[in-house]
């Protein structure tokens, strides 16, 4: 009797044992979660950077995140330095529309011969921003492209080495032997820090594909880190990633907005199209040269992203 007794008092304390366990556990991670909550909201308000542009001059009203409607993001890769505002050294546009479940991303050479928006000549592409900062830049890419541009990033491509480090370094797939600032980069599947990552996205000029060899190994740099960034694994590195971002990065998304393009758009993300400019080419103007893109073929281009974006 005793030993029945004995074992039923046993029997009825495991359930409550592993109920405490399991209580802590959800109270830790809550807690933990709030703490990552925390900091990227902190880093979010250190990188939202507002512009004067309210909108852009090609929409009639604010895009509406809860409405799933499409919207785009001009993505740049800017060369700061001391006492220059430097210029963009990659310029990324992308389109996102969530009902067809797709993100169209087309990278814009940087000495794409265009009208810069505000200023009244033509010049290349990358010098808008050194003229007029982001809005002059964002207003240039929207007469090039006869898109609205509605959000802006900017990545200060030397502090870039950082955020790589943060994620623990990039895993890239490398199509071309090369040496770059020190480093030498061989063919295949690449492990590299943040100071190689950088050596391997600058490189242009021993490229034979240009500026749009330099563009492809960016884009493998960048979908590394957000591959990176979104594994288990960095949730251990929350911190360091998070300061990283804020140190590094602008933009014009708050905080509230990011929540609501990670809520409603998320599936767009499986299905990214990247936009090839095949029939450019390079030419010299008074001595300066310059990247031109055939009319026929960016008429044809302005019409695929201006469907993808409903306008």
């Amino acid at each position: 009797m005793r030993m029945d007794k004995h074992t039923r008092r046993k029997k009825r304390k495991w359930p409550k044992i592993v109920g405490i366990f399991l209580l802590l556990f959800i109270v830790a991670g809550g807690v933990y979660a709030y703490s990552i909550y925390h900091s990227l909201n902190k880093a979010v308000e250190t990188m939202h950077t507002p512009i004067e542009r309210d909108k852009s001059s090609k929409r009639t009203k604010d895009i509406e995140f809860k409405e799933r409607e499409p919207f785009s993001v001009l993505l740049m890769g800017v060369d700061e330095r001391k006492n220059d505002k430097g210029r963009s050294d990659s310029m990324i546009v992308l389109t996102v529309n969530p009902e067809a479940e797709s993100v169209k991303m087309i990278s814009i050479p940087r000495d794409t011969l265009t009208e810069i928006v505000g200023r009244g000549t033509k010049d290349k592409i990358n010098h808008a921003y050194a003229f007029g900062g982001v809005e002059m830049a964002m207003d240039t890419v929207e007469g090039l492209l006869d898109i609205p541009v509605d959000y802006y990033v900017q990545v200060n491509m030397e502090g870039f080495k950082d955020i790589v480090n943060a994620v623990g370094g990039v895993t890239v797939n490398n199509d071309l032997n090369f040496s770059y600032e020190g480093h030498s980069f061989s063919e295949g599947k690449l492990k590299l820090s943040g100071k190689e990552a950088l050596a391997f996205s600058r490189m242009r000029y021993e490229d034979p594909r240009g500026d749009f060899g330099r563009q492809l190994r960016q884009r493998e740099v960048i979908q590394a880190v957000i591959r990176e960034g979104a594994s288990v694994s960095s949730l251990w590195n929350f911190d360091n990633i998070f300061d990283a971002l804020g140190n590094n990065v602008k933009t014009n998304l708050t905080f509230d907005e990011m929540v609501d393009i990670q809520k409603h758009y998320k599936a767009a993300s499986k299905d990214i199209e990247q936009i090839q400019i095949k029939n450019g080419s390079g030419t010299k103007i008074d001595g300066i040269y310059y990247y031109v893109i055939p009319d026929e073929e960016l008429n044809s281009i302005q019409t695929t992203l201006q469907e993808h974006l409903e306008v």
